[in-house]
């Protein structure tokens, strides 16, 4: 979608049935088969502070990485087999009617940065569809759609109207489409973060969910919830990465 910062969409990265799994994991008293724990926790405070004044008014529950081994091994393969140990706790949003997520940055505050590092990538995945005047789309302010010609993409009409000028570029919006990952770069290489990536979720006038996933700079150490390891999804990261054959 964009070349310089880069910015990505993957169609169908989920298939409906893993988006209705992932959304289901929201509902009360979801188990984790493996140790009869939730496999997500409602957390009020859902992120780091955002270095731009901002407002957030969605609900985030924190998953067990054990819980969440298609994301898990799906964002793996994407991203060159990063290493589990560099991935923030996997979290699902729920965004309802007039709930939103205003302009902010994903880097962390420098005073944060001792676990893990700068935020080197950000993964997110719609888990259900929003119509295009029902908002909810992610918003870049300072990064431009692809202009659209005058002739609506017509062939014929764009070869005699070549040089012709576009119509006016508006801020690079992307639409939740149920399984599609989005996939950004909130810093560079060096952890050095890049203003360019400023971006908010509209207002929703439905029901949006996401899953989203961030990855550092080095390892992380998790904190919610209580217990939740990297480590404990690595077999079921191998064992899912196989039978979608990763390798």
């Amino acid at each position: 979608l964009h070349k310089d910062p880069p910015v990505f969409t993957i169609d169908n990265f989920f298939t409906e049935e893993e988006c209705q799994s992932y959304m289901s994991m929201a509902e009360p008293n979801n188990i984790n088969d493996n140790n009869e724990q939730p496999t997500a926790v409602q957390i009020t405070s859902p992120t780091f502070s955002s270095l731009s004044i901002s407002r957030r008014t969605s609900t985030t529950w924190f998953c067990r990485y054990s819980g969440v081994p298609t994301l898990l091994a799906k964002a793996q393969h994407l991203l060159n087999n990063v290493e589990l140990s560099q991935m923030e706790e996997p979290q699902i949003v729920r965004y309802r009617t007039g709930e939103e997520f205003s302009w902010h940055y994903d880097e962390i505050p420098s005073t944060q940065l001792v676990n893990g590092g700068q935020r080197l990538a950000t993964l997110l995945v719609y888990l259900n569809d929003l119509e295009e005047d029902r908002g909810g789309g992610t918003v870049f302010r300072d990064l431009a759609s692809p202009p659209i010609p005058r002739d609506g993409g017509d062939e014929k009409k764009s070869k005699r109207n070549r040089g012709a000028k576009t119509s006016s570029v508006s801020p690079l919006t992307v639409r939740p489409k149920t399984g599609t990952a989005l996939l950004f770069f909130p810093s560079y290489k060096d952890g050095t973060p890049d203003i360019r990536t400023l971006h908010k979720g509209e207002v929703a006038l439905d029901t949006k969910m996401i899953a989203q996933l961030w990855i550092h700079e080095r390892e992380y150490r998790a904190g919610v919830p209580k217990g939740n390891l990297q480590a404990d999804a690595m077999e079921g990261v191998r064992l899912e990465a196989e039978r979608l054959g990763f390798f």
